[in-house]
């Protein structure tokens, strides 16, 4: 199944849905950063949720950064995504493994940690970049996520992100954030409560072979849900280039290049979103420090 988002609106327009399958992105991740089980269940939740959110920007130059550190094992997660849902992620610790909690699964709390921060960077186009950060509460991920809509963006959400990984691999992977409109009645969302807790994981439903309509309606227990705008695909790619890391090793200064060209014949740098290698020489340094 290829991975796709796409948005809903239940109850008339009063609540809005948006329902993401990851699955594949989240493999691409696990595959070039050689993630264990649990680093990619991690890592796999923040980048569907980036995922998600970068469905909503508008223009072209549009660029999300979410970053979150917690206290657990994992130490430091990164994801970037763009308008056209262009996703990149990093993670510190790339090999965590740990016991699995008392409910027979992945330790994703443990492992991120409950003490830390969600700093979310916006360049959506105005003279200065939208930032909002707010505390780490179980490192759950999906959890923490619902508290920053409500801290930084003053609104209420349910959210949720899944994971399923078997020994050869990420089997679904998936999410949704839930939105009530300002008209949404106290029915609308306990229909809407009621409807999640009977829904179950959001990975299963999608290992079920479930589409985003399907989950959309079993997550509302709406039947009547209307689609709307156009199906997103989101995908894992990193924009790195030769001329990116160029810009970088010149913010270096003049005085650290000729340092490095001192005493080293060769500078190899890698990208921490793809580990895609770039080499430099001498001579091409010093063409860097002339210019």
């Amino acid at each position: 199944m290829s991975d796709k988002i796409k948005r809903f609106l239940a109850y008339n327009g009063r609540i809005n849905v948006i329902c993401a399958s990851t699955t594949n992105l989240v493999e691409e991740a696990r595959k070039i950063h050689d993630l264990s089980p649990l680093s990619t269940a991690a890592l796999g939740r923040l980048s569907t949720i980036c995922a998600i959110m970068s469905s909503e920007l508008k223009n072209s130059e549009d660029v999300l950064s979410i970053e979150l550190k917690g206290n657990g094992p994992i130490g430091k997660m990164i994801t970037v995504g763009n308008s056209n849902c262009e996703i990149k992620a990093c993670i510190e610790n790339t090999k965590v493994d740990l016991p699995l909690n008392e409910d027979g699964k992945l330790d994703v709390g443990m492992a991120v940690g409950s003490q830390g921060y969600i700093n979310v960077i916006k360049d959506i186009g105005l003279k200065e970049p939208y930032v909002g950060i707010v505390p780490i509460l179980s490192g759950e991920i999906a959890d923490d996520f619902a508290n920053y809509f409500v801290k930084s963006e003053g609104q209420e959400a349910a959210v949720a992100l899944g994971v399923l990984v078997s020994k050869d691999g990420v089997k679904s992977a998936g999410g949704y954030l839930i939105k009530p409109m300002p008209d949404a009645t106290n029915e609308d969302i306990s229909n809407v409560e009621q409807a999640i807790f009977k829904a179950g994981a959001i990975s299963k439903m999608l290992d079920k072979g479930l589409n985003l309509e399907e989950i959309a309606k079993q997550i509302t227990a709406d039947e009547n849900i209307k689609e709307i705008g156009e199906e997103i695909i989101p995908k894992y790619k990193c924009d790195c280039s030769k001329e990116k890391f160029e810009r970088g090793l010149i913010s270096l200064g003049k005085q650290e290049l000729e340092n490095i060209i001192n005493t080293q014949d060769i500078v190899e740098t890698t990208c921490q979103f793809c580990n895609k290698k770039y080499e430099f020489t001498k001579n091409e340094i010093k063409k860097l420090i002339q210019n």
